[in-house]
Order: structure tokens, then sequence, then C-alpha cells
């Protein structure tokens, strides 16, 4: 996943329990008067921000950050739109974060997963309402479009729904015990405070994933979102906030890596859920190991779409345009590699590079748009390093490398989508994550060698095989070395109720969504009863 300010946690201090009281009274009533306003400017694509919007949330109140610094947010589809200034957290804001989260954390805990689901639910109920405004603030400061935005809402109620059902199963075993009249069992403890480090490519249904099953499993957290999206990442804590969720159980600090490492190095801290780059993902890491921190760690991918000499080239065609080009590329299971048997190369090109070169690129606002902007101008300068490398190595542009201009389009950050041919497999451009609408095609000599290149990459978070042939199908799912594997489908997208996980350098601890989350947020126990 990119590198770009993925790495920071923050927080704010804390007041008294008066002013705390009637801070939460007031921000509720300017929330919901700021919501209506906001729903009535979604069609026109801009809107004020309600102040609160840019502030921490600590210990139940909105608030500064503790030294008065912001930090800009901008339209990426037009960067004269400034959604606002928003906090700039640091160290302080970080701890003030912590304390109230441990604070919090035994009348949450006592509460049980069946009352703090109840506080889900409501969650559920309020962003089913407020879908529409979700998206346009999504499609606004992370630039996707708005049917990709839409989408991301349905995910994250997808999640939230998954999550809040889980209640009723959170439990543990029964087991034979070695002496009479005693009764032995087990069951899951909330592991306590947790640090949620999220990026900004899918600031709602990321987030959702930490939030939801930290909260369930009865721990609090601070929720530390990119500099990039804190506007979503002020909506999803406002939901909480207005879902009844208990001061100090959720905490919301902006910023960037002061107020993260701030966070890792807290001593209340006993966990991690990161998604970011595989620098920060290790240097979190390494940060908590000597205090034995527990570390989810999601770190991005190089994910190849295997075409082998049976596969229906139009369906493979299909999946790699969603794949590759959809969200602009930049998603950590996006189509990075087109690995392709060489006696179908050309055709595969034939039917793929035209409608490559057709694609609409736009503000994520334009129903006439099929590819959104990148999120900032450095995503663009890499995305072009990585293409210019790609030609020093022999490969050639085939269509797109380079920035999108025409007349009428915004001064933003647009990359027109790129197809690249002819390289070599060991190529950086083909070994390292790009982050954005550029697709590699590789040449395969039949079945084993196109696994070879699939697997020659450090990373595995995705693999898809396009292929007639059942057995080569399992073949294929047995032989790739990454987490979420596809055949004959697009390479992108998870299920809620699925494992969220990579392999090797893409995933670092238990994953994320599905029953196997609580293996992050929850420790066991076993206990022996006499009678």
């Amino acid at each position: 996943m990119a590198n770009n300010a993925d790495s920071a946690t923050n927080a704010n201090s804390a007041d008294n329990a008066n002013s705390t009281a009637d801070s939460t009274a007031d921000s509720t009533a300017g929330s919901t008067a700021g919501s209506t306003a906001r729903a009535q400017e979604t069609d026109r694509g801009r809107w004020p921000v309600a102040e609160h919007h840019t502030l921490n949330f600590i210990d139940g109140r909105w608030r500064p950050s503790e030294s008065g610094q912001t930090r800009t947010d901008e339209n990426p589809a037009d960067p004269r739109d400034v959604l606002g200034e928003f906090a700039e957290s640091g160290g302080v804001d970080t701890d003030t974060a912590v304390e109230a989260a441990a604070r919090a954390l035994p009348d949450w805990r006592a509460a049980g997963p069946l009352r703090r689901a109840e506080h889900l639910a409501a969650a559920g109920a309020l962003l089913a309402e407020r879908a529409e405004e979700f998206a346009a603030a999504i499609t606004r400061e992370q630039g996707k479009l708005l049917g990709e935005a839409r989408g991301e809402v349905r995910r994250a109620r997808a999640v939230l729904d998954f999550t809040a059902g889980q209640a009723r199963l959170l439990g543990g075993v029964t087991a034979p015990a070695e002496e009479d009249r005693t009764f032995a069992y087990t069951f899951r403890r909330p592991i306590g405070v947790v640090g949620l480090i999220s990026p900004w490519n899918f600031p709602l249904a990321i987030p959702m994933w930490k939030v939801a099953p930290a909260l369930l499993s009865g721990c609090t957290a601070v929720f530390k979102p990119s500099p990039l999206t804190p506007l979503t990442a002020a909506l999803l804590t406002e939901v909480f906030e207005q879902a009844g969720l208990p001061a100090g159980v959720l905490n919301l600090v902006q910023g960037d890596a002061a107020a993260g490492a701030a966070l890792v190095a807290h001593p209340e801290v006993k966990g991690i859920s990161f998604t970011g780059s595989l620098g920060v993902g290790t240097a979190i890491h390494a940060g908590g190991a000597r205090r034995l921190l527990r570390t989810q760690l999601e770190l991005g991918g190089k994910n190849a779409v295997v075409v082998l000499d049976d596969a229906d080239l139009d369906k493979a065609v299909d999946a790699v345009m969603a794949g590759a080009f959809g969200q602009a590329g930049q998603r950590c299971s996006a189509t990075s590699r087109a690995v392709v048997d060489v006696s179908v190369r050309e055709e595969f090109l034939d039917r793929l590079v035209p409608r490559v070169a057709k694609l609409r690129v736009g503000p994520g606002d334009d129903p006439a748009s099929e590819v959104c902007p990148l999120v900032s101008g450095g995503r663009i300068e890499e995305a072009l390093d990585a293409v210019a490398a790609a030609r020093r190595s022999g490969a050639r542009v085939l269509c797109g490398g380079a920035r999108e201009e025409r007349p009428g389009l915004p001064a933003g950050h647009y990359l027109q989508p790129t197809v690249l041919r002819d390289v070599p497999w060991d190529s950086e451009t083909a070994q390292e994550e790009i982050f954005g609408p550029v697709l590699s095609v590789v040449d395969a000599d039949g079945f084993d060698d196109a696994m070879r290149i699939a697997n020659s990459v450090r990373y595995g978070m995705s693999g898809t095989v396009f292929t007639a042939s059942q057995a080569r199908a399992f073949e294929a799912i047995e032989r790739f070395e990454a987490g979420m594997l596809h055949v004959n489908r697009p390479g992108v997208g998870a299920y809620a109720h699925l494992p969220h996980v990579g392999s090797k350098a893409s995933q670092y601890g238990p994953p994320e969504c599905s029953p196997q989350v609580w293996d992050f947020y929850t420790e066991w126990r076993s206990a022996c009863i006499s009678y």
C-alpha cells in the first residue's frame, strides 16, 4: 500500500467531566444541523465542512490539537477546492487519547458483546441514513468515482452488519477435564486499548473493519486516519458518537507521523492494527517489539492476473480492466501485472489496449468519468517514475504513460491509464508496488512459468488465474503464494465474512474481516473449576 503519510496517530488533551458533558451536547446538536445542510449540498459536490469535523474527538469531545497546528485538506480532482484546515496532532494529543481509552476500558469490557453490538447496530442505521453524504465526502477528499464511493459505503455497512452479528458467536468451548467433578472451558478476553492506523485509499471501509471488531471485542480504541482523508474519518467517528458510544471508547486523532509514533510507543496500547506501506509497517512492528506489542499489518501487494492459453480472453480483459484501472489502481489488491501466455499475448493486447485508451479520466463527481484522479501529486510522480524505469528496462508503452491534460479538465492529479508490454519479470516495475493506473504485461511460457513469475515478488496479497481447465485452476490455487485467490473473476474485492489477508510481505498477524479477526483483538483464557 502506498507510503503516503499513513504512519501517523494523534490525540488531544481532555477536559474535566462537566465540560465534557456540555461539549457533547453542543457538538451533537451542531452535527445534526450540519448533516442536513451537507445533504442539501451533496448534488453540487461542494459544501462547507462543519467546524467540529476538522477537530480531534477525545473522551467524548471535539477539540483542536494541543499545539493548535493544522493541515490543509484538498480535493485531488481540483486542489483549488479546499475542504478545510484539520487538526495536526502530536504526541501530547495521542497520550491524552490513550489515557481516555484506558479509563473507558473497564466499563466497556464489562458491557459484554450483546450490549456492545447494540451500539454497532445503531451506528449501522445512521450510516445507512447518511450514505450519500459519506459517498460525497469520500469522492471529494479521496477522489474516487462517486459510484466507487457508494460501493465503499455499502462495503462498510456489510462489515458493520457482519461484525454486529458476531456478538452471539464470540465465545469459547467446553472441554473434557482430566479429573472428576471438574468443568473446563475457554473464553476470549479483549486485549485492551488498541491503536487503529488506516490509509487514504478506502477512508471508510478500512477504518470500519478495524473499528467495528475492536469495539465489539471489548477493546477501546484510538483511531488515527491518514491525514489525506480526515473528513471521512470524522464522519465515521461522529456516527459512533451519535449511536451513543460512551466517552473514551472511540477516540479520533488526526495527524501524521508524530502522532503515530506516540501511539506505537505508549505502554497502555496493547495492539496496533495498521494498513499502509511495508516500510512503515515494519517500523511499527520493530518499534513495538521491545514491549511485545501485538501487531496486525496489511502491507500492500504486487498482484498478478495469470492468463493461460485456454482462457476466455474477453472475461480476462474485463477483469484486468476492473482490477488495474478501477479507483485508478489505488488499492492493495489492484491488478498490477498481467502474466500472459505468449501464445495468446497478442490477441489479449488487441482486445485490451483499445479499451484502455478510450477510458475517460476526470473528476469523481463527473458522471462521464471512468477513471478517477490520484490522491496526490506525489502519487503521480511515483507512477511516472515507474513508467520511466520500465522504459529503461526495455518495456514499451502501448497507451498512456503521461499526465492527463485536456481543455476543461481541472488542474488535479490526473494520470492516463497506462499499459506496458515486454516488461521483464524481474524488473523494478514488475516487482515493486506502483499504486496507480499502470499495468505491466509480462510474457509467460506456459503454466509453470506463469506461476513462477506470479510468485516471484516479495508481496502476496491476491492471485488470479483465467483458464478453462478445472485441474489447472485448482493447481493454481494451491501454488499461488498469496492470501486472496480468484479463478475466472476479477482479482479485487472481498467479502465481509471472508478473511482479508495476504501472504509473505503483504501481511503480518491475523486477518481482517471474518471470524479470524478476533485472534487479533482478543486473547484466550482457559479455566478449570472443581465442584
